[in-house]
């Protein structure tokens, strides 16, 4: 047998009732183990459960903020996270709030293990928070009291840090997202960048034949059920039967696999089970008014996605409102959040790019290929990957321009350009993406939008009927005894409720336990019977997969046909309506008014700065072109930003960022023309220096793109003209005299040449736009240049002139030039004294010397002063100028 070519495959044992004999026993063993496994969670449950505030976390905490002592009470609290042995928090670096979903499980799964959201953000050096909550909801208790309470505890936090470099971040998990994001839209003063992780925010999304759960409010008839079960439970909603939705979701897992995984590898796997059992059993309540509210308004309603929600004050939820980035982190193998429910939210609010910089925006998304939707938020993995990158980066983040970005993460190998600049294993990079590219991923249909629509109209008519008929009878019926024998028999507690040493007959399987593992005899791997046990599993597997595909796809076409029924859809109302189920919120006549007088404002600044100005405008410009940003690129600004004496703050470096990119994006050219004006105050070793660092801050990353290597030579001549122009500033110390008739060769003409190479943007400005920047650069221009170059030629010449009588004998030739030409020279002035330099000299300079040795020596020598004057108004001083 051994030279059979086969000696790779475990040969079994050749007597079978050996082996029987071997399998029968481990078996035993194992379901000991098992059982006992099972108790030691029965046992953990009631632990968990007797604590005044239960929580998973693994790191220590304390407590900062309770949020029962609040105006509006809540059953929420903020903890801080002491940081583990030898971890040190940096003041400067901005504080973490995680917030964990309050869907049916207790708190702390975002900090349950050292490699998590947590763990990941306080290794980095952060200051970090969790809000807590409590499994028993405090009366009256709403989803606007749990938003108030959220803004106060980041109004704590940043009260104690205020030294801390940002507003702080907060990372939101699954039903935790869409409730941080309400917070965010009514008081965005409060949030640094936001993440929100798994988190569904437009519920009627989804892809077809992979996203059942969507359907099931429509096949349950809407939330009449809701208000049955809260009122079942005396006016509370047991967070189990949510929990039981999501088990419904994958019968295979529930039913089988879950269990099978644990006694198959009882001796490894214990632990492990146990401390996630810790989590997923210690279900939570919530007030009926609040769960009522979440499933009207955002599981059947999904009024969240469109601005449709107003809160009791009269304040308008409107995401558009949310000033700070945000981060939407999804999965594709999430069958709870898929990708279009992440992202749907995006296309529902905006209907182009345009919009999303209008209101200062800045999205990111990250697309997973397979992670499950516990994963997101809890797998060591992601941890490792996503949310440390995220984290690393996060100020990267906070300065993005506004706009959609996709986050792509690449592994660092020896090849990788100037690795030392990522941080860890991977390389973070921002690739620009439009809104078509987040349609892509929603695939919105509206037949379907028209079908969710009849849901909800149904819904609330069903909910109308049972309010009046069946809920009266059925409150006068339940009493706090029923509703918590009701609670105690839930089918998914049951378990935990019997089986622990409550129960007289399974407490003593500790010690048979502790005798098996005592004289554990484990199977080969090579038994024939352990061989036949895999091979019933993963038939058993494959049959509960077959049946829950064949369930999901008769519930879909169930929906489909019901609901897209034109007849269903008449008796819903929507017959009456006409145009799409779900009509875009619109923008405020306020908010226009607003974006014009911002537009107005940021063309005010076109030729406003500096030297640093103007080196983020030459950033921005390129990176632009390039069509994304990488973390090694910002490695080197934070770099450059710890060695400079004089950096500006994170929060002033993020507003230079921001209105520059919107300047680009309101007129490009405009930006690109008033740059040497810019650069005209810094001395040419600054500018040099300048150039140089974001050469190298454009360059860390991969090689450049041939359109940004383009941006970046144009670039690099406006520095190199504005150096040169900087050099012979620091050469001329008197003014000199004003020659009659410069040749072509003269400095000024040099200068027109050098920025006429620079070449034009395909973007054209918009005449309007042309109009302003000629305005500011009359209004910001030096007081003695517009007040010569804005008038007529004639009365320009003669003032330059008289001031110049004791020093030039060209006094008479000029004043007589004015004088026989006055009007062809106030039209040449006129048309380049308000523009800037590299407008002024848009003409080649032979065509400019053809034209000048065409006209008489009087006439040159007026139109050359008047030229002088109006290219010193374009940004030079004058007394340079007249040199």
């Amino acid at each position: 047998m051994a030279d059979s070519g086969n000696d790779r495959v475990p040969a079994p044992p050749m007597n079978p009732w050996t082996a029987a004999y071997e399998y029968a026993l481990d078996a035993w063993q194992r379901g000991v183990l098992y059982a006992d496994v099972l108790r030691q969670r029965g046992n953990q449950y009631h632990d968990h459960m007797a604590k005044r505030a239960p929580n998973v976390l693994s790191m220590e905490s304390e407590f900062v903020l309770d949020g029962r002592e609040l105006p509006r009470p809540v059953n929420y609290g903020l903890l801080r996270i002491k940081p583990p042995e030898g971890v040190e928090t940096d003041p400067i670096k901005r504080p973490f709030l995680v917030v964990d979903p309050r869907a049916g499980h207790g708190p702390g799964i975002g900090g349950f293990k050292p490699e998590s959201e947590i763990g990941v953000a306080i290794r980095a050096g952060h200051p970090c928070y969790f809000a807590t909550f409590l499994p028993q909801p405090m009366p009256e208790q709403t989803v606007e009291d749990v938003m108030m309470a959220e803004a106060r505890f980041l109004e704590e936090i940043i009260a104690l840090h205020p030294d801390a470099e940002g507003k702080p971040v907060v990372v939101a998990n699954c039903q935790a997202g869409w409730q941080i994001m309400m917070t965010a839209a009514i008081r965005p003063e409060l949030f640094g960048p936001i993440i929100v992780a798994g988190a569904p925010l437009s519920y009627w999304a989804g892809w077809r034949g992979m996203n059942p759960m969507r359907y099931s409010g429509g096949l349950l008839g809407g939330s009449w059920l809701t208000a049955m079960t809260s009122d079942l439970g005396n006016g509370k909603f047991d967070g189990a039967w949510l929990v039981q939705n999501f088990e419904n979701l994958n019968p295979a897992n529930t039913l089988w696999s879950k269990q099978y995984n644990l006694y198959s590898k009882v001796d490894t796997e214990a632990q492990r089970y146990l401390s996630f059992e810790k989590w997923w059993g210690g279900h939570v309540f919530l007030n009926g008014p609040e769960i009522q509210y979440i499933v009207d308004n955002l599981f059947v309603g999904n009024r969240l996605a469109t601005a449709g929600l107003v809160t009791s004050d009269g304040i308008r939820i409107d995401l558009r409102n949310i000033r700070s980035p945000i981060v939407v982190f999804c999965s594709k193998g999430d069958n709870i959040t898929p990708p279009p429910q992440a992202l749907g939210w995006i296309p529902d609010l905006y209907q182009n790019e345009a919009e999303v910089l209008a209101h200062g925006q800045t999205i990111v998304y990250a697309v997973h290929e397979s992670i499950g939707h516990l994963g997101i938020f809890v797998s060591g993995s992601v941890a490792r990957k996503e949310h440390q990158e995220f984290t690393s980066n996060i100020d990267m983040i906070d300065v993005l321009p506004p706009g959609i970005y996709e986050a792509e993460i690449a592994d660092k190998t020896p090849d990788t350009p100037n690795a030392d600049l990522a941080f860890g294993n991977y390389v973070l990079s921002f690739e620009q993406r439009t809104l078509d590219d987040v349609r892509t991923i929603v695939d919105r249909k509206e037949e379907d939008d028209r079908r969710f629509a009849a849901v909800a109209r149904i819904s609330d008519i069903n909910l109308g009927m049972y309010r009046s008929f069946v809920q009266p009878w059925l409150r006068a019926m339940v009493t706090p005894q029923s509703a918590e024998w009701a609670q105690r028999l839930h089918p998914l507690r049951l378990p935990y409720e019997l089986i622990s040493d409550r129960n007289p007959a399974i407490a003593p399987i500790a010690k048979v336990a502790e005798q098996v593992r005592a004289h554990r005899q484990p199977v080969s791997e090579s038994n024939p019977f352990l061989m036949a046990q895999e091979m019933f599993s993963n038939w058993v597997e494959t049959s509960l997969n077959i049946w829950q595909e064949m369930r999901d796809s008769a519930d879909e076409r169930t929906f489909m046909g019901v609901y897209g029924s034109p007849l269903v859809q008449d008796l819903a109302g929507l017959g009456a309506r006409s145009g799409p189920p779900r009509k875009h919120p619109g923008v405020s006549p306020e908010h226009r008014r607003f974006m014009e007088e911002r537009t107005a404002d940021l063309r005010s600044l076109l030729q406003e700065g500096g030297l640093r100005v103007a080196a983020i405008r030459m950033l921005l410009y390129v990176s632009g072109a390039e069509g994304g940003l990488d973390e090694r690129s910002f490695a080197l600004i934070r770099k450059v930003r710890a060695e400079s004496d004089n950096a500006m703050t994170l929060q002033e470096f993020k507003d230079t960022i921001r209105d520059q990119a919107l300047i680009l994006t309101l007129d490009s050219d405009a930006a690109i023309q008033a740059m040497p004006r810019l650069l005209d105050k810094s001395s040419p070793a600054a500018i040099r220096d300048a150039l140089n660092t974001m050469k190298h801050v454009l360059e860390a990353a991969e090689p450049l793109s041939p359109a940004a290597r383009e941006s970046l030579t144009e670039m690099e001549r406006i520095f190199e003209a504005a150096e040169r122009r900087a050099q012979k500033r620091e050469q001329t110390h008197a003014p000199a005299q004003l020659t009659l008739a410069p040749s072509p060769t003269a400095p000024s003409l040099s200068l027109i040449d050098a920025a006429a190479q620079v070449p034009a943007k395909t973007a054209k400005p918009h005449p309007a736009a042309a109009k302003s920047a000629e305005d500011s650069v009359a209004k910001s221009a030096p007081k003695s240049a517009p007040k010569s170059a804005g008038k007529p030629a004639a009365k320009s010449a003669a003032k330059s002139a008289s001031k110049s009588a004791a020093k030039s004998a060209a006094k008479s030739a000029t004043q007589a030039a004015a004088r026989s030409d006055a009007k062809p020279a106030a039209n040449s002035t006129g048309k380049t004294a308000g523009k800037p330099a590299d407008t002024a000299g848009a003409k080649p300079a032979a065509k400019t010397a053809a034209k000048r040795a065409a006209k008489p020596a009087a006439k040159s020598a007026s139109k050359s002063a008047s030229k002088s004057a109006g290219h010193a108004g374009a940004g030079q001083p004058a007394k340079a100028k007249r040199a």
